[in-house]
């Protein structure tokens, strides 16, 4: 509950209302991420450090299956 009201507080910081979008949606990409006790931080990095596979398999980038998606892809092909 926390959560929801600081951001509606800061909520009323917002310029425009693209600026209010995209702000939520990154709360609920945080907010998510803990639900799934996964690290929003770690999680956001990644999803900005893969982004032509994000774009093309955006499902397999969601916060509770990502980490199986990068050690596939990481993951050295076998000989």
């Amino acid at each position: 509950m926390k959560k929801a009201i600081l951001n509606r507080k800061n909520a009323l910081f917002y310029k425009t209302m693209n600026g209010a979008r995209v702000g939520d949606l990154f709360m609920s990409l945080i907010h998510t991420c803990e639900l799934n006790k996964v690290n929003p931080f770690d999680y956001l990095t990644e999803l900005l450090r893969h982004p032509a596979e994000l774009t093309v398999h955006s499902a397999e980038w969601m916060p509770w299956n990502y980490r199986s998606t990068l050690e596939r892809i990481t993951r050295p092909a076998a000989a």
